[in-house]
């Protein structure tokens, strides 16, 4: 325990802005404000009218193909980040290579647990975000047999309430893969404690305003707000 106390408060401080800045910024971009939506919500707009256009799409080839895309990513993401996992978990169980990296980051080595513990972190983000990747990619599979229930008649009974529920599996789907990749920006901006509390203060700051900017501030926003249909139309 003793070695614990090398940890400063300044590493402290950057750990819980670390920690408060990736749960603050994924609540704010589920729960926008109603006048500026970020990304993620413009995009349920677009997942429900998707659904609904689908009903009398025939054959549905075009939506079966989208759908096989989102999944496959899924399975992309979920897989590196298992790879990633392994590796530094290997690179943990490696004390005298930890060591070896630690002197060559900084002055003092200091102990090899402390490393260990930063890169702990990193395999919480990791962690977090492979099991977000693998939720996805079954929801987007219930998604894809709800889709399948779809009655192609418009005017049936149950047409319009099947494409909702795919449509909300749907957008469940895309929150989860959007939450393994904000982990995924978190774990590496993590990396950067290696080089001491300053750095990681820095590559908080820096993937928040990203991730951020990515939200509500990018191009993307700008073109998918254009021509959409409001509740008072």
């Amino acid at each position: 325990m003793n070695r614990l106390t090398q940890l400063t408060p300044l590493d402290g401080a950057a750990l819980l802005l670390l920690w408060g800045s990736w749960l603050v910024i994924g609540w704010r971009i589920e729960h926008p404000s109603a006048k500026y939506p970020s990304v993620t919500i413009i995009m349920t707009d677009y997942r429900r009218e998707w659904m609904r256009q689908m009903i009398t799409r025939d054959p549905r080839i075009f939506d079966a193909s989208i759908l096989s895309n989102l999944r496959q990513g899924t399975a992309f993401f979920g897989s590196g980040c298992m790879i990633a996992i392994g590796g530094v978990l290997a690179v943990i169980g490696n004390t005298e290579a930890l060591q070896g990296v630690a002197m060559d980051l900084t002055i003092e080595g200091g102990p090899t647990l402390i490393w260990q513990l930063k890169l702990l972190v990193v395999v919480a983000f990791l962690t977090h975000g492979f099991l977000k990747f693998v939720w996805a990619n079954r929801l987007f599979g219930y998604c894809a047999v709800v889709m399948a229930a779809v009655p192609n008649d418009i005017t049936h009974s149950s047409a319009q309430s099947r494409a909702l529920q795919a449509a909300e599996i749907n957008i469940r789907a895309a929150w989860n893969f959007n939450r393994g990749l904000r982990s995924i920006y978190y774990a590496l901006g993590t990396l950067a404690w290696l080089l001491g509390p300053y750095a990681l203060l820095v590559s908080t700051s820096l993937v928040a305003f990203l991730i951020w900017q990515r939200e509500f501030a990018s191009r993307p926003r700008e073109i998918l707000l254009v021509d959409i249909p409001t509740k008072e139309s």
